[in-house]
């Protein structure tokens, strides 16, 4: 991957097309298997652009359900896609409950004349949709923006401070990332949560939002957020599933097993995508980053997104216990168990907290992520490394 950058009177933009390879394989590999194929992710994230390149720049097989035109020809889905060879991408797919019965009646066709590629954001109608009418006949894969794989170590500082967003990170210079960040915020509450399903206010929604950023890193407390909100528990719980069916947030789940010790029960909340979690705090640029009270939650969170994409962990937990041991992220494949405990420290050192989590989770390896650049030992079975050894 080249990424060539070009001076403005205004600052630095990295300006050529950031290749996303892995994706690409992917699709091809879960086309090569499946008669459909689901790329779901987040608003924004590069889906459509990832998909115009299995096709020709003006494709009769292309269809986006935002176009009116094109939605007004998708009313009969049947119609419009039986006659079709090859592959079709349709774009927007959650915007047309009535195509996912049709395309299980096309899947099924002997030879299989044409391939499906559908696009979308997460939605409830979309995943029903997916889970019941297309069963055993598609594979869903899960997009995100863009990763220090894909941009290089160079830029991670400015993935960090920006986030994944296309847009947001190839932006001309701070004020423009900060600009589109704020606008698609603003679009994401007034529209977007209404076109994918979601009924909540957007005034609420907003504050909701705002409000979870100051739980990032931390465990989340409905019965707290709710009482600050003046809803119920119930509700903030529906404004909490809202955000992570979109990809805004991730609910890390806590670990559980019988060690005899009070672990803690409640979630811990990330938002996926740094950037967006600095515009809604109010942090603008790296200064601004470096000294805020959330600087090493921020610093968790990137981590910990990176690490769960490079890594592809069959599950993925936290660990804490009551009286105070706590590992940040617990990442199993069948039985092997690899802990990671976050610092953002020049050469971070041994806790107890660790040995510890390595005892009570019988971790084959503990590593401890922190921005240097060496890799060296704690103890046996603890090392020191940096993310972009991962």
């Amino acid at each position: 991957m080249n990424l060539k950058v070009e001076k403005w009177k205004c600052g630095f933009q990295i300006s050529s097309m950031i290749d996303r390879a892995q994706y690409r394989k992917l699709i091809h590999l879960a086309l090569s298997r499946a008669p459909i194929v689901a790329l779901l992710g987040p608003r924004q994230c590069g889906k459509t652009t990832l998909a115009r390149e299995f096709l020709p720049v003006v494709s009769p097989t292309y269809f986006d359900l935002e176009d009116p035109l094109v939605a007004q020809l998708m009313e009969n889905p049947l119609q419009a896609l039986s006659s079709l060879r090859g592959l079709v991408v349709i774009d927007e797919a959650q915007r047309c409950p009535a195509l996912f019965p049709v395309l299980r009646v096309l899947a099924d066709r002997e030879n299989q004349p044409g391939q499906f590629l559908i696009l979308g954001s997460a939605s409830p109608a979309l995943a029903r949709q997916a889970s019941e009418s297309l069963a055993g006949r598609v594979e869903i894969i899960e997009m995100r923006g863009f990763d220090t794989s894909e941009v290089g170590q160079d830029h991670a500082d400015q993935l960090w401070l920006r986030g994944g967003s296309p847009r947001s990170f190839l932006a001309a210079n701070e004020a423009d990332s900060d600009v589109w960040r704020r606008q698609f915020v603003s679009t994401f509450l007034e529209r977007d949560l209404a076109a994918l399903g979601f009924g909540q206010s957007p005034a609420v929604m907003g504050r909701f939002w705002r409000m979870l950023a100051h739980y990032h890193g931390q465990i989340w407390n409905s019965s707290e957020v709710a009482a600050s909100l003046g809803v119920s528990h119930h509700t903030a719980r529906s404004y909490l599933d809202a955000l992570e069916q979109t990809y805004m947030v991730r609910r890390l789940l806590p670990w559980h097993g019988n060690l005899g010790k009070r672990l803690v029960k409640s979630p811990k909340l990330y938002f996926r995508d740094c950037g967006l979690l600095h515009t809604l705090l109010g942090i603008r640029d790296k200064m601004e980053l470096l000294t805020h009270p959330k600087l090493g939650a921020s610093w968790e969170g990137f981590v910990i997104e990176e690490i769960i994409r490079t890594q592809q962990p069959d599950e993925v937990n936290f660990y804490a216990v009551h009286s105070g041991s706590e590992l940040d992220l617990l990442m199993r494949w069948g039985d092997r168990r690899v802990g990671v405990e976050i610092k953002r420290a020049d050469a971070p050192r041994l806790t107890r907290s660790m040995k510890i989590a390595q005892q009570d989770l019988g971790l084959d390896e503990l590593w401890v992520i922190y921005p240097g650049t060496r890799v060296y030992p704690l103890a046996e079975g603890i090392i020191a490394r940096p993310l972009h050894s991962q």
